[in-house]
């Protein structure tokens, strides 16, 4: 029965890692490639990776880490783990609210005008309409995988709180 709360949990960990992985790596390297293209071509190179994100692949990660979070809480409270218990449900609410809300909230109705936009091809037109999406772009995704990362924090605690308890109870 607690090996269902393992499981849980260890899924947890994976997607916590996913989903954070997933953000950091457009930080530290997709947009920052982007800013060095030409901004047309980085207009509609961000335009294609919009559209293909929505898959079968990232839904797990994105939408799949706080219902694993919360299920994984629910459990380590059955089984009578309160400091993992709270360490679970903490880390299923800082994602809630600092990924998929604050997406859905503000990432996503920037994509959406984004895929709106034809290209321009005048070099200084692209430029402005880059910038001005990519710098604000970029900031809403740095929190995000902020949010996420101390999602990922949250959830190893909370494992490590359960080994604890684990091996003091044995």
């Amino acid at each position: 029965m607690v090996r269902t709360l393992y499981l849980f949990a260890y899924v947890s960990l994976l997607l916590s890692g996913a989903i954070f992985g997933f953000f950091y790596a457009w930080v530290c390297s997709t947009m920052w490639g982007l800013d060095k293209a030409h901004p047309a071509v980085a207009i509609e190179a961000m335009q294609a990776m919009n559209s293909s994100v929505r898959n079968a692949v990232f839904a797990p990660a994105f939408f799949g880490t706080p219902a694993f979070l919360l299920v994984t809480s629910v459990l380590s409270h059955f089984f009578g783990f309160k400091r993992s218990t709270l360490l679970f449900a903490s880390a299923a609410i800082i994602y809630l609210c600092g990924g998929l809300i604050l997406t859905f909230a503000i990432n996503v109705p920037m994509n959406e005008a984004l895929a709106l936009v034809s290209a321009p091809l005048n070099v200084e037109e692209a430029a402005r309409i880059w910038q001005d999406y990519s710098s604000q772009w970029q900031f809403w995704n740095t929190v995000r995988t902020v949010f996420s990362g101390i999602t990922l924090a949250l959830t190893g605690f909370g494992i490590q709180a359960l080994t604890r308890m684990r091996v003091q109870n044995d």
